[in-house]
């Protein structure tokens, strides 16, 4: 086992599903607003709440996938069975978002998209809540864990780079409907192969299902918000991939709107900068992480980005220096790198902290509702962008027409591309400042736990006593007790 957690080639089998995890949101926060105003002409804060409604449905289908894993027992292991099926599952569910449908009107077409994009969340929901609780079952160490996590983000971001470029590549005309579908078709191979070869190369410790009813999912599922942790994670997880999202969400209409600068390649130059810079930040961040802290790439790039997100205001019209806005836009995705990982390096410990509280062992229903709160941020992004362009008087009629949006207009979509980001930035760096544990503190949570199982002799000190009070939120006496994950009742602090 210590020879396969030490190889490369684990490390990368196992990031090699999240260019699905990566990707698939950048296509889709990237260009299905686009695809739906610009190709379909259905008005922009109709379009922008399909992908909120679509986390309605996450709100049932996540907690249920997280009791559903955790109950399941398979010879694969439970998470890596729900991976291989959501390796078809996931590649046809993203399909079938991109087929052009024009009857009935535009709130047939609505309906439409909304059951598509439900179906596709429900498909990335059976890939992405196993998968992200699937690296506490592989690996125990706290700095191999980070190895793990930052080949993750490499392939993360690599992904991303594809589903950033080539789209632009693609869809030249971005009116032309059939041109998205071929994009996705393409997609849809990718990402059934990368996941499938994570299936083939990750392994999983076998170990009893956790007997939940499903009359319970939801119960137990609200219960990981009882940890201090938690919940200070999930603050910082929402505001930091939302930021992302309105970056990616509002390129398209930045680049063709403000800039009038779509044609010429303009826009692939400006994906292929702030995409490969997400890779080189997350190489880079990756390789400091384990020296300095899992909360150091973010609260490191956060100001870097805020600075140059800032300064784009003095080039955020037509005409305006490209290469400058070009070089910014390098900044502003290492910030974007620090911050995603960041979060997926404390993902991977937040079921430790949860076991201490409640004596189970449940990674994929803390991950479940991490993946519920990463779609939130993500729809929450898009009808935000919706309604902001509708506030700002976008016009898809002109749109869809491949006319110039209003002056006013214009200037509008400049700032919610600035300042949204920037807002949601800072709040994220709160949560991380507030966020309570480095390794020290993790190698206490695990001491302390083999304490509980009898693993550990040793009495704790009053430091670490104090430190798991801390980290769970919870007073000392009142940990390890298995109500605190099926009740909402607690004592906790």
């Amino acid at each position: 086992m210590n020879k396969r957690e030490n190889s490369a080639l684990s490390r990368v089998a196992y990031g090699l599903a999240d260019i699905y995890g990566g990707g698939a949101f950048v296509i889709i926060g990237t260009f299905f607003t686009v695809f739906l105003t610009k190709a379909l002409g259905m008005p922009p804060a109709l379009a922008g709440t399909i992908p909120l409604i679509g986390k309605v449905w996450d709100a049932v289908t996540d907690p249920l996938m997280g009791n559903i894993c955790d109950r399941t027992q398979s010879k694969f292991g439970a998470k890596r069975f729900y991976i291989l099926i959501g390796s078809v599952v996931s590649a046809v569910t993203f399909v079938l978002m991109w087929v052009g449908f024009r009857a009935g009107g535009v709130m047939g077409q609505y309906f439409f998209y909304m059951l598509m994009y439900m179906l596709f969340s429900t498909g990335f929901t059976i890939v992405m809540v196993p998968y992200n609780a699937l690296l506490p079952d592989m690996v125990e160490d706290y700095s191999v864990r980070s190895r793990f996590s930052g080949t993750r983000m490499i392939c993360s971001t690599f992904g991303a780079i594809l589903a950033g470029l080539i789209p632009t590549l693609v869809v030249r005309d971005n009116t032309d409907a059939g041109a998205y579908l071929t994009v996705a078709v393409l997609f849809g191979v990718i990402f059934f192969l990368v996941i499938l070869a994570t299936f083939l190369g990750t392994w999983e410790r076998q170990k009893e299902p956790v007997k939940v009813g499903f009359a319970e999912s939801f119960t137990q599922s609200l219960t990981v918000y009882k940890s201090r942790s938690y919940r200070l994670f999930i603050g910082l997880f929402l505001f930091g991939q939302a930021a992302a999202d309105f970056v990616t969400g509002l390129a398209v209409y930045y680049i063709d709107d403000v800039l009038n600068a779509y044609g010429g390649g303009r826009f692939t130059y400006l994906m292929g900068v702030i995409l490969v810079s997400q890779f080189v930040g997350t190489i880079l961040f990756s390789v400091i992480m384990p020296k300095t802290s899992k909360r150091f790439p973010l609260m490191f790039g956060s100001p870097v980005r805020i600075i140059a997100t800032l300064a784009m205001l003095f080039f955020s019209h037509e005409g305006a220096n490209f290469a400058v806005i070009l070089a910014l836009t390098f900044f502003i995705g290492l910030g974007m790198a620090g911050t995603s990982t960041t979060i997926y390096a404390i993902l991977a410990d937040m079921a430790d902290v949860d076991e201490l509280i409640t004596s189970v062992n449940r990674p994929a229903v803390c991950s479940a509702m991490a993946t519920f709160v990463r779609k939130i941020a993500q729809g929450l992004a898009s009808a935000v962008i919706g309604l902001l362009l509708f506030l700002v008087g976008y016009n898809e009629v002109i749109a869809a027409e491949g006319g110039r949006q209003a002056a006013a207009t214009q200037a509008g979509i400049a700032y919610i591309y600035i300042f949204a980001p920037i807002v949601l930035l800072a709040a994220a760096m709160l949560f991380t400042a507030l966020f309570p544990m480095n390794k020290d503190q993790f190698d206490i949570v695990k001491r302390e736990i083999a304490r509980r199982k009898g693993l550990d002799s040793s009495v704790p000190t009053p430091e670490e006593i104090a430190v798991c009070e801390r980290v769970t939120g919870f007073a000392y006496k009142d940990l390890w007790n298995k109500d605190n994950a099926f009740k909402f009742r607690s004592s906790h602090r």
